[in-house]
């Protein structure tokens, strides 16, 4: 058996604002704007009260992956 791949687990508040800034996001405006959810959404997900939707973790984990990768 195969281990689970950790880039389709939820994600915890301090990981969420490590992959923000790894991307340039410094407010969570700038993060909503980006992947097209509400200021609150992002709020609620830094404050622990809603888990980071597994989609939008993916997401950030591969965009974080790409911008470490050498071209």
């Amino acid at each position: 058996m195969t281990a689970p791949d950790p880039r389709l687990a939820s994600m915890a508040p301090d990981e969420l604002r490590s992959h923000m800034r790894a991307l340039g996001y410094r407010t969570q405006n700038d993060l909503a704007g980006a992947i097209g959810v509400s200021r609150s959404a992002v709020s609620l997900w830094l404050e622990g009260k809603v888990g980071v939707p597994r989609p939008v973790a993916m997401l950030l984990r591969m965009l974080v992956a790409a911008q470490r990768r050498p071209f």
